[in-house]
């Protein structure tokens, strides 16, 4: 992959890919640290990304792990955050919606979160987030399952709904 090559390819999914990151693991500013090394280790391996069948999913999976291996981390120091960075983070300008969105998906265990996000917000189909994940694909689709269930549930509740449960409309 050439330079010029490789410029557009991260021009096009730079914003796609911190957004999906984003939702998988509920930091704007860890998702788009993480991108931008997955993006830095895919120029360093450009050559292997040639020949990946999905360059963005390589990103994307690099930059997610990344982002998990940050947090184990973190949280093996068992270090107490430092009060004076909490809530300091610069977040871009969002709707409420957007907001609800990714709350909620930051309540759902990381495998369902994970198998929406991939499929509903990076629009890949089951056979492609299975192959991404590394489960069967019927897994994908019940996590998916559970995980629309779990979210309608929780939007629902932050939106008030009588019962918590779904609206018919």
């Amino acid at each position: 992959m050439e330079a010029s090559e490789f410029d557009e390819f991260y021009s096009a999914s730079f914003r796609r890919v911190t957004g999906q990151v984003y939702a998988m693991i509920g930091d704007f500013d860890e998702a788009t640290e993480c991108t931008q090394e997955a993006f830095a280790r895919a120029w360093a391996h450009r050559r292997k990304l040639d020949r990946a069948e999905y360059p963005e999913a390589w990103v994307r999976t690099t930059a997610y792990r990344l982002a998990v291996s940050r947090w184990r981390r973190r949280k093996r120091a068992e270090r107490a955050p430092d009060r004076a960075l909490q809530g300091s983070g610069v977040m871009p300008a969002v709707d409420e919606n957007h907001v609800a969105l990714v709350a909620a998906l930051k309540k759902l265990p990381e495998a369902q979160r994970q198998a929406l996000v991939l499929h509903h917000i990076a629009d890949l189909p089951v056979a492609q987030v299975a192959a991404e994940v590394g489960v069967p694909e019927g897994t994908i689709k019940a996590r998916l399952s559970r995980g629309r269930t779990a979210l309608a549930e929780l939007l629902a509740d932050e939106a008030g709904l009588p019962g918590g449960g779904l609206s018919n409309a």
